[in-house]
């Protein structure tokens, strides 16, 4: 009987941490996933992804415990000029065509003070993975006049292109080149509470 008891009391528990677990889509209307590059050593280049999923999983309020997943198509890369996109696009960057999607995976999801979070995860890009730290702030929470729960997230950090096998450029005139090989990374996201 006492055998018994305990196994209800088991599996009340594995029902009730099931029940706590909060899943969160994106409002992709409401996001960018956005990243700068400086450009001939004088200004920097904007571009964006348009196509994009993310994803999180936590169990606490605070998201101390969050699981952050993202998937960026290559092909969506955007910078507003045609021409620039295609080379983006090949084998010189993204390689888009075998490399079809750019990943990002937490491994840890850590507050540091206040709003303030380190995310340390996986970023896979043109067949490399490496680890990378987010600086994440927590923007709130709030309801919708639809009634769906949003939460706000700005997300910033740095790559170096030259590690993800990206490591063409051109010389100046002068010296320097005409790209830098730090990449800004700039992700604003509105997420869902999924129901």
């Amino acid at each position: 009987m006492k055998k018994l008891v305990l196994s209800l009391f088991i599996v009340a528990g594995v029902m009730d941490t099931a029940s706590a677990q909060t899943n969160w889509g994106c409002d992709n209307a409401h996001s960018s996933v956005m990243f700068a590059i400086e450009h001939m050593t004088v200004a920097k280049t904007i571009g964006w992804f348009g196509d994009y999923e993310i994803k999180m999983t936590t169990n606490k309020a605070d998201f101390s415990d969050a699981v952050l997943e993202v998937t960026l198509k290559s092909s969506s890369i955007n910078t507003g000029n045609e021409q620039r996109d295609g080379h983006l696009k090949s084998a010189d960057f993204f390689d888009a065509e075998k490399n079809p999607t750019i990943t990002f995976k937490s491994t840890s999801f850590k507050k540091i003070k206040d709003n303030m979070y380190e995310v340390k995860g996986n970023l896979t890009m043109k067949g490399v993975t490496k680890e990378i730290t987010l600086e994440a702030v927590y923007g709130g929470e709030k309801k919708d006049p639809y009634g769906n729960v949003k939460s706000g997230w700005s997300v910033r950090t740095k790559i170096d292109r030259t590690q993800y096998g990206m490591a063409w450029n051109a010389p100046l005139e002068g010296g320097g080149n005409i790209l830098g090989n730090m990449v800004e990374i700039m992700c604003d996201i509105e997420l869902i509470k999924k129901k």
